[in-house]
């Protein structure tokens, strides 16, 4: 073995027992980002070309399914079902194959399947890249516009303890308003909570895939809990939704708009907001509408206080 590919599993090793302690101990929220953490790092290994990996192909696809059943985890822990989740005892059986993916020859003890091949970005890395035209695609390889591809599970985040005299805010994302929303492939929004520099305030949450798409709307009806009492928000600071779908031609995911919320925007009931051109600008200083046609994101916010 390499001393780069002993280094990785030793990481990967220390990574999975760390997660899953956070798991026995209850620590729902430290268990989640620990578990997407290192799944990003091995669908990334599972994902690079031959000659950049320590591990053959092979070991790549169980390196993979590992990834899967981190975020199958995940999922479960953020899940309010308590059927068909995928559970602690099963993941703990996961680690001796991590510890000896060189010599494991033997069946994956789980069907499932690696998440599909595609580039996966840092949030913002896609903004370096050549900007495509929104009407280049032309729905290319998107098959049927009112279905989507297999589910990749969100990493949202639980409702944080109350406290008294503290708001907390959760905000639904109902859906969003698209002149192509039928030709989006795996499309789901990225929420982010940023101070007037751009800096995170919050974890960052991915939503899932979107439900559906119905002619101008792709739907989402997902709940978003922000990871901070509002008093406790910088001023100035503002919610993030950037959406994002995946581009079959150039294989990565990409951020087609955003749109932001302000705190003097924070009150029950729906609310509107409109769309701006990417790259997203989180210092808001160069924001362009994305279209005049009356297209918005559609929010319910929910205030929590004691």
């Amino acid at each position: 073995m390499s001393e780069a590919a002993r280094s990785l599993l030793q990481r990967w090793g220390a990574s999975f027992r760390k997660g899953t302690d956070f798991d026995s101990w209850g620590q729902l929220v430290e268990a989640i980002d620990e578990y997407q953490i290192l799944a990003r790092h091995l669908q990334k290994e599972a994902q690079s070309q031959h000659n950049n990996s320590e591990f053959t192909e092979d070991q790549k696809k169980t390196i993979a399914k590992i990834a899967t059943c981190l975020e199958l985890r995940s999922a479960a822990l953020q899940s309010t079902q308590s059927q068909d989740e995928f559970k602690l005892e099963d993941l703990k059986k996961l680690e001796p194959i991590l510890k000896n993916i060189l010599t494991y020859n033997k069946e994956f003890p789980f069907d499932v399947q690696p998440v599909p091949l595609r580039k996966i970005l840092a949030p913002g890395e896609e903004e370096h890249l050549e900007f495509e035209e929104d009407d280049e695609d032309g729905g290319a390889g998107a098959g049927s516009p009112n279905s989507f591809p297999a589910r990749v599970p969100g990493t949202l985040l639980p409702r944080l303890p109350s406290e008294p005299g503290m708001t907390l805010l959760t905000i639904t994302i109902e859906k969003i308003g698209l002149k192509d929303a039928g030709q989006c492939i795996d499309p789901y929004i990225t929420v982010s909570v940023k101070d007037l520099n751009g800096i995170d305030l919050t974890p960052v949450q991915d939503t899932p895939v979107a439900l559906r798409k119905e002619d101008t709307y792709v739907h989402f009806n997902v709940d978003i809990e922000i990871q901070k009492h509002i008093e406790r928000l910088t001023k100035g600071a503002a919610i993030f939704f950037e959406f994002k779908h995946y581009k079959p031609k150039k294989r990565f995911t990409s951020t087609k708009c955003f749109a932001f919320m302000e705190m003097d925007e924070i009150k029950p009931g729906a609310i509107v907001i409109e769309l701006y051109k990417k790259p997203t600008d989180f210092k808001r200083k160069k924001l362009q509408l994305l279209t005049k046609k009356p297209l918005y994101l559609h929010l319910h916010q929910t205030l929590h206080k004691e």
